[in-house]
């Protein structure tokens, strides 16, 4: 007791007592901090995946993931563009449709206006084949040399034969570079049978 009374002895007794508790208490305090600082620290993705169920992770899985969102992304966007070709695709269809409306109603009216011309036509054929009728045959030539072979005939086929034959022979008379006019009422004669044996035939 007499040593511990020894003031020499009772100051490193108490040294070592506060070292004691100094280091007491710091054990403590640093198990706190070491507690906070590994709670605020991120999980990783090993440990998330683990709470979802996963009991792994490597970088292998993360790379497909990657690939996954990628492949996502552009399956996505494809999609898009698809749906953006067949709105195309569909007002095209509708412009055609709409078009193909116009042309054929276009058809309808050009074939009413085909029938009127072509009546109108034979209305003036046959004025003009009366006409022709009354004139000399020599009259008749020389308005007739000027027209076109398809015209001629059209208009002989609405005459008479007894008309007809008159002014053949006048052409065959009637003189022309080429001598007279026989060789043309010979063509206009064959035309003229033809244009008769189809009319007959239908």
């Amino acid at each position: 007791m007499k040593k511990l009374a020894h003031p020499v002895v009772a100051s490193v007794l108490g040294i070592v007592l506060g070292t004691a508790v100094g280091l007491g208490w710091f054990w403590r305090a640093s198990e706190l901090i070491v507690a906070a600082a590994i709670a605020a620290v991120p999980p990783s993705p090993m440990e998330q995946n683990k709470a979802q169920g996963w009991d792994f992770w490597t970088i292998e899985i993360d790379g497909l993931a990657s690939e996954l969102k990628e492949e996502r992304a552009r399956l996505r966007q494809q999609a898009e563009q698809l749906n953006q070709r067949a709105a195309r695709l569909s007002a095209e269809q509708q412009e055609l449709a709409k078009v193909r409306t116009e042309i054929e109603a276009l058809r309808a009216e050009i074939g009413r206006k085909v029938v009127e011309i072509a009546a109108d036509e034979s209305k003036n054929l046959r004025a003009l084949a009366q006409t022709y009728a009354t004139l000399t045959p020599r009259g008749a030539v020389a308005i007739l040399r000027e027209m076109d072979d398809t015209t001629v005939v059209k208009i002989l086929s609405l005459m008479k034969s007894e008309t007809v034959a008159p002014i053949f022979e006048e052409m065959a008379k009637t003189a022309s570079p080429e001598g007279t006019l026989a060789k043309r009422a010979g063509a206009l004669s064959e035309k003229l049978r033809l244009m008769k044996a189809a009319k007959s035939a239908s």
